[in-house]
């Protein structure tokens, strides 16, 4: 071919797909409802990955944010964040259970065609939401000070910023809710109005957090308790804004007065899903409690520099979660319309591209990880504590990258209980025992911990492989 033409001919391909890459990005991120059950898998992947991990992303802005005005306030504020993160925790399992749950039976009842059933399941998960979440809240609020010094909290944490837990355990509904709606929304295929939702509630957080926190001509300075305060209010908004989509807008679910009603069926379905999927999230958060608990005994300051390592790497890790979700809608689709190869594509497809994504992540936080931390804090002591936390953990990034997708992938399936099995063992059984084990008595300090967090997920990823590969996954109903 004569080279003038071979080069035309390279230039329009390249300039056609730019452009359909282009057009698919603009479709993703202003929204779209489509049938993942047909067309090209890379593109469905690409419709939905986009905005899911945009969702996941602003997700982990809230921590950042937060994280990021609070340290102005010095070490013991920061642990106070990161203590009640860790008892937060709990409800963040709930929540992440229950969506689970709901994904996997609206995305089911999508790919059968059956936008009733899928409603139905819709408001079945959001009552459920409510109700676990009262019995969470008022006790929470009550016992605040005394669930801090559980966590071995410093007596001016106790006494002083006790108001931060109080709020955020006592404001826990719009969290349960915030994640039951967004799950609706994406497992009917728009993933955009997930991320549009916490857009809304990051832009809300971040104006709200430097004036509750520092005051601002007559608004009073809360301190810590501030920042509770602001992401309360601005997830609150968030949920009052998917409700109003969910009953005036024109999306895929939508729900009318004849939904607001128990439908035993449906709500039992919805629990024994559920079940699986909370406690598999229990369990590995609860992990991370007393992961937190032994590294308290090293002092304030490790605990402060952890907790700014984790925020980093959950901002990292929340979009591949993202990424994650994708599998878990397209295999619920995929399964209700009957096509289970094109499920089981759609979720090596997934692995492969998160795999890439948070390998890279993973290597910029190793080499990078004292400037992101100083990002936060100039003190020293806390510097060196969370660059140690980071560099740790982001060594098992690649392994988790892919496991997060095969375990989401299960979930979508509604096999929740293989999940929950697997977590038993890597967590409770391999990771608790472990830290304890190489912190204290080998005398390898906060290390040993971190060193148990990555041999625990390398463990995780091994077996959700081995369980995906049976394939019973593609038998299972719900």
């Amino acid at each position: 071919m004569n080279p003038y033409y071979k080069y035309q001919t390279l230039k329009h391909t390249f300039i056609t797909r730019a452009a359909k890459m282009l057009s698919d990005l603009r479709e993703a991120v202003s929204g779209t409802e489509q049938d993942f059950t047909t067309g090209k898998l890379g593109r469905a992947v690409f419709l939905l990955s986009i905005p899911m991990a945009l969702e996941m992303l602003m997700e982990s802005v809230f921590a950042i944010v937060d994280i990021f005005f609070v340290s102005k306030l010095g070490p013991e504020a920061i642990a106070t964040v990161g203590l009640t993160e860790s008892i937060i925790t709990i409800v963040y399992a709930l929540a992440v259970g229950l969506s689970t749950a709901t994904s996997s039976l609206v995305s089911r009842r999508i790919g059968e065609k059956n936008l009733e059933g899928a409603s139905t399941a819709a408001f079945q998960a959001i009552l459920t939401g409510i109700l676990v979440s009262l019995f969470i809240a008022v006790p929470g609020v009550i016992f605040a000070k005394k669930l801090l010094l559980l966590m071995g909290a410093s007596a001016v944490i106790v006494q002083e910023m006790w108001g931060f837990a109080a709020i955020m355990i006592g404001s826990n509904t719009v969290i349960m809710l915030l994640f039951i709606i967004n799950a609706i929304f994406r497992s009917a295929g728009d993933a955009a109005v997930s991320m549009r939702v916490l857009w809304m509630a990051n832009l809300i957080n971040i104006v709200l957090d430097p004036l509750l926190i520092f005051g601002w001509g007559p608004l009073p300075a809360f301190g810590v308790q501030g920042a509770a305060m602001a992401t309360a209010t601005g997830r609150g908004l968030a949920v009052l804004y998917q409700v109003y989509l969910l009953f005036r807008g024109k999306k895929r679910v939508q729900l009318h007065l004849r939904h607001i009603r128990i439908e035993w069926p449906v709500m039992s379905s919805l629990l024994k899903l559920a079940l699986g999927g909370v406690s598999q999230h229990i369990i590995a958060t609860s992990s991370w409690i007393i992961l937190i608990r032994i590294i308290s005994v090293f002092g304030s300051i490790v605990v402060a520099g952890y907790t700014i390592a984790i925020r980093v790497v959950n901002f990292a890790l929340l979009p591949s979660w993202g990424l994650s979700n994708a599998s878990s809608t397209l295999v619920g689709q995929n399964l209700g319309a009957r096509q289970p190869q094109r499920a089981e594509r759609s979720v090596w497809i997934t692995g492969w591209i998160n795999i890439l994504f948070l390998g890279s992540i993973g290597m910029i936080l190793l080499v990078f990880s004292d400037s992101f931390i100083r990002f936060f804090i100039q003190d020293p002591a806390v510097i060196a504590a969370g660059s140690v936390s980071l560099r740790i953990i982001s060594i098992g990034f690649i392994a988790y990258g892919f496991g997060m997708v095969l375990v989401n992938a299960l979930n979508g399936a509604g096999d929740t209980f293989s999940p929950m099995l697997i977590n038993i063992v890597c967590y409770w059984i391999l990771e608790i025992p472990l830290a304890w084990l190489l912190a204290v008595h080998a005398g390898l300090n906060e290390s040993g911990v971190f060193i148990a967090i990555v041999i625990a997920e390398t463990m995780m990823t091994l077996s959700a492989f081995w369980i995906f590969r049976k394939g019973k996954w593609k038998l299972k109903q719900v």
